[in-house]
């Protein structure tokens, strides 16, 4: 596997703002915030009756947030391949050596191989997305490649950083703050009711991020125990098929008080969200099965997972999973350090 300089380390540079969210939306980047005044009028009508560009702005607040935060990204992900070239053309000039060269030596060299389990483990939990009749035997040469290049790119991501800190690299462009959202912290909570910091979470059952993301909660809730609460909201995909039943499986886990039980389940097991495999697990965890059965067959939590995927739809939620730390939204499956950031501004007297 050939890694030139630029894919191998803007992979690497770009891991800490690539896609960390299962998206229901496609999106259209680009354009830049006019200079005019918001009282420039850009249109008129009848007779006379003007239309500012401050009103257009007020139609448009989450769409101009979303431009904002793509420039914003954009501009990141620039800083970030300026100062990995810099860096890597002198460590390359130290060792008298051409810049591919110290990428092959430092980088290409130290990736490792997929195990057979991993492949093994892989293929079992993507079965379901691999083309029809496709064996771990037949697609092992794919999933080589596949696997080698997300290990190359936790490699680049871990040399790129070391060598930021063995040069004392500090980006001081910071991201504009978030307009903060009002968002009812209604459904399945822990943490103290009266606790400074509420974070209300919108996720899915069956988004891969989403259950990455769940880790780093629970060091979130650990590390700030009785400052936080924390409120789950469903948010199923609409692509992701099994996660609607998943999310009202969850909610009648929470009518026996095993709601975070079976959360922790769902996210620890995403390729067992079969109606009867959920069944399963609430026998699993020891819920009355009857009851439970009942709650699931019947659809009685369908009009409340409804609810939760409306109520996040109208607070700017397209894809999963999506965190409100005291109305200020964090998108997709962020580092611990992205939850601490807003927190600990927050928690400030």
């Amino acid at each position: 596997m050939t890694l030139t300089l630029t894919r191998t380390f803007l992979a690497a540079a770009a891991a800490c703002l690539a896609l960390v969210g299962c998206n229901g939306n496609k999106t259209v980047g680009g354009g830049s915030a006019t200079a005019e005044s918001p009282d420039t009028v850009v249109a008129t009508y009848g007779a006379g009756t003007k239309i500012t560009l401050k009103q257009v702005d007020e139609s448009l607040t989450d769409e101009l947030a979303d431009l904002e935060k793509k420039k914003f990204q954009a501009r990141r992900q620039t800083i970030d391949r300026l100062i990995l070239e810099a860096l890597v053309k002198a460590e390359a000039a130290k060792k008298g050596q051409k810049e591919e060269e110290w990428i092959k030596a430092e980088i290409e060299s130290k990736i490792p191989d997929p195990t057979e389990e991993e492949m093994a483990e892989f293929f079992a939990k993507n079965q379901a997305s691999m083309p029809p009749g496709a064996t771990l035997e037949t697609i092992k040469p794919q999933l080589i490649g596949f696997m080698k290049q997300q290990k190359g790119r936790d490699v680049a991501a871990k040399v790129f950083e070391d060598l930021k800190k063995a040069n004392n690299v500090v980006v001081t462009f910071k991201e504009p703050a978030k307009p903060k959202k009002v968002v009812e912290a209604k459904g399945p909570s822990k943490g103290p009711d009266g606790a400074k910091v509420t974070i209300v979470e919108f996720s899915d059952f069956q988004c891969p991020f989403c259950s990455r993301a769940s880790a780093t909660v629970d060091q979130v809730m650990e590390q700030y125990a009785g400052k936080v609460k924390l409120v789950f909201r469903q948010f199923p995909l609409d692509f992701h098929e099994k996660a609607p039943k998943a999310a009202e499986a969850a909610l009648c886990a929470n009518e026996q008080k095993k709601f975070w039980e079976f959360h922790d389940m769902l996210f620890k097991n995403q390729d067992k969200l079969s109606i009867d495999e959920l069944k399963a697990t609430a026998t699993t965890l020891g819920l009355d099965a009857a009851k439970f059965n009942e709650c699931l067959d019947s659809g009685k939590m369908k009009k409340t997972v409804e609810e939760d995927t409306a109520a996040g739809k109208k607070v700017g939620v397209t894809g999963t999973p999506a965190f409100f730390i005291n109305g200020t939204m964090l998108s997709g499956a962020q580092p611990i350090e992205a939850f601490k950031e807003v927190i600990d501004a927050e928690l400030k007297p």
